[in-house]
């Protein structure tokens, strides 16, 4: 096959190393403001003082005891720290809205912005990567940063979100993706045909997919809920891709997704699939083709060799055994 690659210039590739950088500071100071509570007030109740802890910009507060010199210094301890993360948060800020101008302006892949709004989301609640990764088309925007290189002629649009759940260990009583969506879009609301997506009021859609030795760690009242998926298996093996990227609204977001080897032929099968909607499965082929060839050309960080080969299941090892036989032609 042609090179399917455009290597990015050199100030490409200074632009996507600053970006990761920018991001990892502004995101710290994100999840540690997301840490402390809303608020923390000294109230006046019948006569009596009391430290109080504001929930919400409703202002639902729960009382956190009678004030004291312990409570003043609680409170002059939390307005210290909190007034600090808002400065890191906003001098970080600054500095990164002007790298994602700069990103846009010499045409580095992009995101969609809704997409992206709910994956700052979750990486904000520290899901992203530990307990959801990026499954569908939206990673196309990472595989272009892992080459290096803008991959010539593959598909990279779509409509919505596809996340896998990755976690492993059961949380009860917790909702972490129903109120991740909800704190991106208070109008998501559950598919009652299709219990595991999810749309807003402008009908964009978020399907939560897991693989069967997943689906275990997802509380039972957790929403999407995903039905297991055999397939999804494949999408947890070998090391994912951890990239930051601009959306189209001008905003960052990171995406994980999985080895872009197994990605491929995980595609590749999905074409051979006739429960496969009919009009996506031809997409499914040329995304695999395409960067399976990428990762051939460019990323010899995944190798296909001999060793990858024999540890393929035997519903994808005649897939790749035919790609590699057409390569030959």
């Amino acid at each position: 096959m042609k090179n399917v690659l455009q290597p990015f210039s050199d100030e490409q590739m200074r632009i996507t190393i600053n970006l990761y950088q920018q991001y990892e500071v502004w995101m710290e100071a994100e999840r540690a403001l997301a840490a402390m509570p809303y608020n923390l007030v000294r109230k006046q109740v019948n006569g009596r003082s009391y430290l109080y802890e504001v929930r919400d910009r409703a202002n639902n507060a729960k009382s956190l005891g009678p004030w004291s010199d312990a409570q003043s210094a609680r409170l002059e301890v939390y307005r210290s720290e909190k007034s600090e993360w808002q400065h890191r948060r906003d001098m970080s800020k600054q500095r990164l809205d002007e790298t994602c101008r700069l990103y846009r302006s010499v045409r580095l892949p992009l995101l969609s912005g809704s997409a992206g709004a709910i994956l700052r989301e979750a990486d904000k609640r520290s899901l992203l990567g530990n307990k959801l990764i990026v499954v569908g088309t939206n990673a196309i925007a990472a595989y272009h940063i892992e080459a290096a290189g803008m991959i010539r002629e593959i598909p990279d649009e779509t409509d919505d979100c596809d996340l896998a759940w990755t976690g492993t260990e059961l949380e009860e009583g917790r909702q972490p993706i129903w109120e991740m969506l909800k704190a991106v879009d208070t109008t998501f609301t559950i598919n009652t045909e299709r219990s595991f997506q999810a749309r807003n009021a402008k009908a964009y859609e978020v399907e939560i997919l897991a693989a069967p030795s997943r689906i275990g760690s997802i509380f039972r009242t957790d929403r999407p809920m995903p039905i297991p998926l055999p397939e999804q298996e494949w999408l947890l093996n070998g090391r994912f891709v951890d990239h930051i990227v601009v959306c189209r609204d001008g905003q960052p977001a990171r995406i994980v997704a999985p080895d872009p080897r197994w990605f491929a032929l995980q595609k590749f099968w999905m074409a051979e699939q006739p429960k496969r909607n009919s009009l996506k499965r031809p997409k499914d082929r040329i995304q695999a083709e395409i960067l399976l060839e990428a990762v051939a050309q460019t990323m010899l960080q995944y190798p296909l060799d001999d060793e990858f080969e024999a540890g393929l299941p035997g519903d994808l090892a005649p897939l790749f055994d035919r790609w590699k036989q057409s390569r030959l032609n």
